[in-house]
């Protein structure tokens, strides 16, 4: 939902629909130049000279000519917000601030306080200023995210390189990124090597080196060589295309605070109103001394206080404030109301494969038996080299010195492993079965590994075996010591692996709930359970793609490297931008200082408000106190949502 930017000259101009306090204050772009402070620096240079020429009492500044000078100084700032009040009233939506503002400052001008009447229309017009650069302050983190959008693919055609819309690249083009361009839609590396900026994207500043095969995606920052991608998704089902429409509608789900602060200003405005009526006659009944003057200034101070700007301006800007910070630090949010939703997280479901773990198979040990290392592991990979398995792959990784040996008569051996000849010896490679039904006997210590393990038989002998595990990820220790350190106590793991190797991670992470050999609908089961405690608000974080029913049944569901993932988009209401679990730790940090701030916001507004709403009804506050309970509070309320985008979560 883009918004379009109020100024002074045309302020909060009401969109087609509608407008009412419901959706707030508009913020868009910024007015570009000087001329959007000058209706205000007239104003009040003309204020400032008018209180000068009745201060010193000069004979000429009298009757009309005074009454005048007042008038041209408010019709600067005070003109929009008059059409503003007409607009809303004709379409039935009397009591906005626009109406409020209008009727306290023209009657201002009808008991001859010409100059408080200006005051008020000033500062209200200097509050929507401060208003507009607090709003584009805290959307400057998005609107960096926004800057990614790439502007034009150069596009192999004809023989030739064409530069064109990345909306009109087809699937399975390719494109051309010199050093130092963005690439402009999601695809696969098909030159050797690349190196990426991918920190607008992820909010990580290290730079991503990738080989050839390596998906890319659109926004990264190609840094060293020319390089070559082909597209893989048109531009409207880009990772980042889906990503800035998430970041832009971000704000059209409200908080539950957001929403009853609206619903209730709207019922607190009129009775207001309606009470500075009572303020202005009422007296007349009780008091023996009544002068209209004095009572009616005493209501419109009242009307000026009863403008719900504070809080409708301050608690919508702190959760959009929020949503910013977030978004700088590679975490988005899909709406204001999941920011409150993270905060009352006390129960962490966590997957285990790609959320905590790598998801990539690594040699762990490897364990020659009368054998050397590497003349073991030439043997080994000349039987894996005929494979595909990821087991397979993770082994040829292992870099052997020397000649390579290449194998013959090459067989699998249906859920037991391979068999072949390697130097005209026979080779046996696969699982214990496979082991045992050649009479092979393997070492004990085997019987005990929880990891994947590969056995190994030259020649009708034991000859060694290889571990092969997924590593966990750099972070995923100090996320689960943080998490503790935050309050979030109840953990649990749950993963599709093998049950051993799941209580093993978890063990190793210090986590005393797992559960692993689930399937999908599964771990549905176990969170559903958790559900049935109505106390237990539930996270659940895994990759978003196995994981999507249980992400959508949990009161909050984080995707892990959202970038990669459809589902994650489509399903998840927090997405990682990211592999890194520690993000986590960092989102519900500010979801928590958010949500500190807008209830700050709204204990300052309320306790100015009503302490000067009391003092005015005594006759013992003037416009000028009015002034600071609104405008002022407004300013201040602002000012500390600002405080959101100078917060470090570490």
């Amino acid at each position: 939902m883009k918004k379009k930017k109020l100024n002074l000259r045309d302020i909060k101009q009401h969109s087609e629909t509608e407008h009412n306090h419901d959706d707030g204050h508009n913020h868009g772009e910024n007015q570009s130049g000087f001329k959007v402070y000058v209706p205000a620096i007239i104003s009040f240079v003309m204020l400032i000279i008018g209180i000068a020429l009745d201060y010193f009492n000069v004979t000429f500044f009298k009757n009309w000519l005074r009454l005048g000078w007042y008038i041209i100084a408010y019709f600067p700032v005070g003109l929009p917000v008059l059409k503003e009040g007409w607009r809303s009233i004709k379409k039935g939506d009397v009591f906005t601030e626009f109406f409020l503002m209008s009727l306290a400052t023209i009657g201002a001008f009808a008991i001859g306080e010409f100059p408080e009447g200006v005051a008020v229309m000033l500062f209200y017009a200097v509050g929507e200023l401060f208003q507009n650069a607090a709003v584009n302050r805290a959307k400057g983190n998005i609107k960096a995210l926004l800057d990614v959008r790439p502007k034009e693919a150069n596009v192999f055609r004809n023989g030739d390189i064409e530069s064109v819309s990345p909306e009109t690249v087809a699937i399975g083009e390719k494109i051309q990124i010199k050093v130092g361009e963005k690439i402009s839609l999601d695809g696969v590396l098909i030159s050797e090597k690349g190196s990426l900026n991918t920190a607008a994207l992820t909010g990580e500043s290290k730079p991503d080196t990738i080989t050839k095969g390596t998906s890319v995606f659109a926004g990264s920052i190609n840094l060293e060589n020319v390089i070559e991608v082909e597209v893989t998704k048109e531009f409207k089902d880009s990772s980042i295309a889906r990503i800035l429409d998430l970041v832009q509608n971000a704000t059209a789900r409200k908080s539950k605070t957001e929403l009853f602060i609206r619903k209730f200003a709207r019922i607190y405005t009129p009775i207001v109103v309606f009470l500075a009526i009572g303020v202005t006659f009422l007296p007349y009944l009780f008091v023996s001394d009544y002068v209209f003057r004095d009572w009616l200034y005493r209501a419109l101070i009242f009307l000026v206080i009863s403008c719900p700007c504070a809080l409708v301006i301050s608690i919508p800007l702190g959760y959009f404030g929020g949503l910013g910070a977030a978004s700088k630090n590679g975490i988005l949010f899909k709406g204001a109301s999941f920011l409150d939703a993270m905060t009352k997280i006390n129960t962490l479901v966590m997957d285990k494969t790609g959320t905590v773990t790598k998801g990539i198979f690594k040699i762990k040990q490897i364990k020659a038996v009368n054998w050397d290392e590497k003349e073991f592991m030439k043997y080994l990979i000349a039987i894996e080299e005929q494979s595909t398995h990821p087991i397979a792959k993770a082994i040829l990784e292992y870099k052997a010195e020397g000649t390579d040996y290449e194998a013959s008569e090459v067989s699998e051996i249906a859920g037991k492993g391979l068999k072949g000849i390697v130097n005209n010896k026979t080779v046996l490679v696969g699982n214990k079965a496979l082991m045992t039904a050649n009479n092979i006997k393997a070492l004990e210590e085997t019987e005990t590994i929880v990891e994947s393990i590969v056995l190994v038989a030259i020649d009708d002998a034991f000859a060694g075996y290889v571990v092969i595990a997924d590593e966990l990820k750099d972070d995923a220790k100090e996320t689960i010591i943080a998490l503790h350190n935050i309050g979030i106590k109840n953990i649990m793991m749950l993963s599709g692996d093998k049950d051993s190797i799941t209580q093993k991670v978890a063990s190793e992470l210090n986590i005393k709930k797992a559960k692993g050999g689930l399937l999908p609908e599964d771990k549905l089961n176990e969170v559903e359970k958790l559900k049935q405690n109505p106390d237990n608000k539930i996270a659940f974080i895994g990759d978003g793609i196995n994981d999507a029913p249980v992400l959508a049944a949990s009161d909050v569901g984080i995707a892990m490297g959202g970038l990669g993932s459809d589902v994650a988009i489509e399903t998840a209401d927090v997405i990682i931008q990211t592999d890194q679990p520690s993000k986590m730790v960092k989102a519900i940090k500010i979801s928590r200082s958010t949500r500190k701030i807008v209830w700050q916001n709204i204990i300052l507004a309320f306790g100015v408000k009503v302490i000067v709403l009391i003092l005015g009804a005594g006759g013992l506050a003037t416009m000028w106190e009015a002034v600071f309970a609104d405008v002022g509070v407004a300013l201040l309320a602002i000012l500390n949502a600002v405080r959101l985008q100078r917060i470090s979560w570490n």
